[in-house]
C-alpha cells in the first residue's frame, strides 16, 4: 500500500512539475528573492514542527508581498513542492509502520478535499478569504501555545485504528483538504485528531505529510490553471523551501531554540490575524467583494 502512495505521488509530482514551470516560464515569472528566503525559513522550521503556513501568511501580510485574497492560493502552490520533499522523506523513514489502508484512505481524502476547496476560495468573497485566513491564524497560535505548554494529547502506541476510527479520520482529512485552499494548514488538527484516537504521533507525520503533498499537488494544478497566484513568489517559495527541507531532515542541530520561536511565531502570527479581521470586517461593511484595499499597517 505504501508503494500505492508512492507512485501517484511520484506521478504528482512530475505532474505539478511540468504545470508549475510551463507557467512559470510563459509569464516569465523570475522569483523574488525575499520569496526564496522566506521559503528556506518557513519550509526549515515545518520541518521541525512548527508550520509553515502561519507564518507565510503573517509575512505576506505584513509585507504586502500579495493582496490578501491571492495569499491562500499562493501559499499553498508555493509550499508544496517543500511539502511533497518532505513526505517523501517521512514516508520512506516511516510509512511502512503506519497502518496502510489508514494512510492511503487519509491521503486520498484529502486529495478529494483539496480538489473540491481550490474552485471555493477562488468564487469567494475577499472578506470571506480574510474571516477564514484569519481563524487559521488565530488556530495555528494557540496549536503552538498548546505544543509549548505540553497541552497537546500525548496519543498512544498505535500504528493503526479500529474500521470506525479510520472512517472518521478519513472523512475528517476531507475537511481539512477544503481548508488548505484557505491557507489553513492539517497538520495541527490532524496530529490532535489521531492521537485522540490513539495514534502514536511520531506515526502521524507520514499522514499529515502524505496527504499534504498529494493534496498540494491536485489543488495547485487547478490555481495555476485559473491563474489566482502570484507566480514570482510561488517559485521563490519552492526554490527557497526544497533545500532548506533537506537540510532540516538531516543535517539539523538539536540545541535550536524551537520553544522560544514558537512564542515569537505565536505574537507575530496573532497580529497578523487581528490585521486580517479588521481587513475582513472593513471589506463586508463596504460591501466590498472585488479588489481589496489593504490597511495601512
Amino acid at each position: 500500500m505504501l508503494i500505492a502512495l508512492l507512485v501517484p505521488l511520484g506521478l504528482a509530482i512530475l505532474l505539478f512539475a511540468f504545470v508549475l514551470i510551463r507557467a512559470a516560464i510563459a509569464e516569465r515569472a523570475v522569483p523574488r528573492p525575499e520569496a526564496v528566503l522566506l521559503g528556506a525559513v518557513v519550509s526549515f522550521f515545518d520541518t521541525l514542527g512548527i508550520g509553515s503556513f502561519a507564518p507565510t501568511a503573517a509575512w505576506f501580510k505584513f509585507r504586502r508581498l500579495v493582496p490578501d485574497k491571492l495569499i491562500p492560493p499562493t501559499m499553498l502552490v508555493g509550499l508544496t513542492p517543500p511539502a511533497m520533499t518532505e513526505s517523501i522523506i517521512f514516508l520512506i523513514l516511516l510509512g511502512v509502520k503506519v497502518d496502510p489502508v489508514l494512510l492511503f484512505g487519509c491521503a486520498v481524502s484529502t486529495l478529494m478535499g483539496g480538489l473540491v476547496g481550490a474552485p471555493l476560495v477562488a468564487r469567494a468573497r475577499v472578506w470571506i478569504v480574510q474571516s477564514v485566513v484569519g481563524v487559521g491564524l488565530v488556530l495555528a497560535a494557540a496549536a503552538y501555545a498548546m505544543t509549548n505548554l505540553h497541552l497537546f494529547p500525548g496519543g498512544g502506541t498505535a500504528a493503526g485504528l479500529p474500521l470506525a476510527l479510520t472512517i472518521a479520520a478519513v472523512a475528517s482529512c476531507f475537511g481539512f483538504g477544503v481548508l488548505l485552499n484557505f491557507g489553513v494548514g492539517n497538520y495541527a488538527p490532524t496530529l490532535v485528531m489521531l492521537s485522540l484516537m490513539g495514534m502514536d504521533p511520531r506515526l502521524c507525520f507520514p499522514i499529515m505529510a502524505g496527504g499534504a503533498a498529494l493534496m498540494g499537488a491536485g489543488a495547485s494544478v487547478r490555481h495555476i490553471q485559473m491563474g489566482s497566484m502570484d507566480l514570482k513568489v510561488v517559485v521563490g517559495l519552492a526554490l527557497g523551501g526544497i533545500p532548506a527541507v533537506l537540510i532540516a531532515a538531516f543535517l539539523v542541530s538539536k540545541a535550536l531554540p524551537i520553544e522560544m520561536l514558537r512564542w515569537l511565531v505565536i505574537v507575530v502570527v496573532l497580529y497578523a490575524a487581528a490585521v486580517m479581521f479588521r481587513s475582513a470586517y472593513s471589506g463586508r461593511k463596504g460591501g466590498k467583494g472585488g479588489p481589496e484595499i489593504l490597511p495601512a499597517l
